[in-house]
């Protein structure tokens, strides 16, 4: 049997989705704060004799434009994943929450590895269409993470099987004179400009420095940001976030100066030394592209993933469960022109930076040729 979470069940909710072992920091409502936008609900699965075997939590929102909403399981559900008459009950209670806030499908991208067939086939029974991830970052969460086993490890162990370059990157770091100190929410401005200049040069939009302070407001402890400072000066940064029984590095940064001081290296090393501290069983280095050609931009981000030692973990990818197949088709169709015009309006941006870049070439050469004269 299912039920919706009130304010009495919520701690009974947290205790099982943070002590079971498919837990998440995304399936606890800690995180709700973080997406004001979205609102929060939870389902409990109970056996016969009322004991929890497994729980969801569900964000919703309505989509711009349309009067439906959209449900999301961000790495849910929390439950054994041969668990049938758990997974049954999510899902008629995920039906119930749609039907009361009209939304039009739910979507999950569960902590299940893809070669978990048996969870792949209850899903597809139970009515859900099944979406493999691909091998870049076009899905809502990486398809594709490096993981770190840290069950019941010591430092001298991790550090055995590291790479040996890694392991000399993280003494040079030292030698260089690169400390790393866990600071508060005073650092996030300086964390924000490096997480800016970090964007600027690899191309991805970042978040603005209030999304970081509702994070460590509403994670508290669980959340910690780590920066790395040379000669005084704040040079790189990482958000991590203990839950359970493992450890995310979720956000990292690192200034265009001074990268040859290596402070990503022991900005890692004091992560998974903190899962360590807290009894965790992983370190989670999060996403990776799944394409390991090394031509392919993101080949050096796996391999410096790849040099603590950890595995490449692909997920089973997205599920979905359609409630309104009309409204799913106005709302698909209605993004589908959005991204359209996004794709337009980058390659016009390109277009206008590559002018500009000329142009200043241009401008440069001209000045030599006059200063020669």
């Amino acid at each position: 049997m299912f039920e919706i979470v009130t304010q009495e069940t919520l701690p009974l909710f947290e205790a099982f989705i943070e002590g079971h072992p498919k837990g998440h920091f995304l399936q606890s409502k800690q995180w709700a704060p973080v997406k004001p936008d979205w609102t929060w609900e939870g389902i409990l699965s109970r056996d016969e004799e009322g004991n929890v075997r497994g729980a969801m939590s569900v964000l919703i929102r309505k989509m711009p434009g349309v009067p439906y909403k959209l449900m999301y399981a961000a790495r849910g559900p929390v439950c054994d994943l041969d668990d049938r008459d758990a997974m049954k009950d999510l899902t008629n209670g995920a039906a119930v929450l749609a039907k009361k806030n009209n939304a039009y499908a739910l979507r999950i991208d569960p902590d299940v590895p893809s070669d978990q067939t048996g969870f792949i086939e209850l899903m597809k029974s139970l009515g859900y269409a099944h979406h493999p991830g691909d091998k870049d970052f076009n899905g809502i969460q990486p398809c594709y993470v490096f993981r770190l086993n840290v069950k019941d490890k010591t430092e001298e162990e991790l550090l055995a099987a590291f790479h040996s370059k890694t392991r000399y990157n993280l003494r040079l770091s030292a030698r260089k004179g690169v400390t790393v100190r866990l600071c508060g929410k005073e650092m996030l401005e300086d964390f924000t400009r490096i997480m800016k200049a970090t964007g600027d040069r690899d191309g991805f939009i970042t978040r603005p420095q209030s999304y970081f302070e509702t994070m460590m407001d509403a994670l508290g402890e669980n959340a910690r940001l780590y920066m790395a400072f040379w000669e005084d000066e704040p040079i790189a940064g990482t958000l991590a976030i203990h839950y359970g029984n493992k450890v995310w590095y979720l956000y990292g940064a690192s200034a265009n100066e001074h990268r040859n001081v290596m402070p990503n290296y022991q900005l890692q090393w004091e992560m998974i030394r903190w899962a360590l501290e807290t009894k965790s069983d992983i370190y989670d280095f999060r996403g990776v592209s799944g394409d390991l050609s090394p031509d392919n931009p993101l080949y050096g981000l796996y391999l410096f993933k790849k040099g603590f030692g950890g595995d490449l973990v692909e997920f089973c990818g997205e599920f979905e469960m359609i409630y309104n197949k009309t409204a799913d088709f106005i709302v698909n169709k209605a993004l589908g022109t959005a991204r359209t015009l996004r794709r337009k309006l980058k390659q016009l941006k390109n277009r206008d930076q590559e002018r500009k870049h000329k142009e200043a070439v241009s401008a440069r050469g001209a000045n030599t040729t006059e200063e020669k004269e």
